[in-house]
């Protein structure tokens, strides 16, 4: 047996490697396609189950394949990566002085049983100076982050005023949660 982690994300790598797991990484180019239909919260799970789909035939049955996305979201709305800095800055902006939320989901394939699990983290920011989210984007280029911020950087040192619920969630990936779905298939 065999974990694979379907990430181009260092964050979920580190994290994973942290938990004290050996694994593979099987980065991949992936364009995911939002589920408008859905209700927000469960559009993480969806995303993830995408991965899963996209990667599950490069996988031995007998090898555990864990894949995730995390969205931020404010007033139910995504906040995606952005594309430029003047997007991130708008990003910025609007999470500025707000509570927004960050939820990632899970999905793990495992003999042919897909598993899917979500995490909710509520995410509460003063309010920023433009001087400040002007030099976030410019000397941290969020640009592969959604909501145009890591809570690990600089701007998570000096803007982040509370969270309620898991950090590693709000990093991408729930970390206490995937241990127990992996101790669970680990017996």
């Amino acid at each position: 047996m065999k974990i694979i982690l379907g990430s181009n994300s260092p964050r979920r790598a580190e994290l994973l490697k942290q938990m004290g797991y050996a694994f593979d990484v099987h980065a991949f180019d992936f364009t995911e396609e939002i589920n408008l239909n859905l209700p927000y919260a469960e559009i993480p799970s969806d995303i993830a189950r995408q991965k899963i789909t996209a990667l599950k035939d490069s996988c031995r049955s007998e090898d555990i394949l864990i894949c995730a996305d995390t969205l931020v979201f404010i007033n139910e709305r995504s906040l995606g990566k952005p594309s430029s800095a003047s997007e991130a800055k708008t990003m910025l902006s609007e999470l500025s002085g707000a509570t927004h939320e960050v939820i990632t989901g899970v999905g793990i394939l495992h003999q042919g049983t897909e598993n899917y699990f979500s995490d909710r983290t509520a995410v509460s920011m003063r309010t920023l100076t433009e001087a400040e989210i002007e030099y976030y984007i410019t000397t941290d280029k969020p640009f592969d982050k959604a909501g145009s911020y890591g809570i690990q950087d600089w701007i998570g040192l000096i803007a982040i005023g509370h969270i309620a619920g898991s950090y590693t969630n709000v990093l991408g990936l729930p970390t206490q949660k995937l241990q127990t779905v992996l101790a669970d298939l680990m017996k």
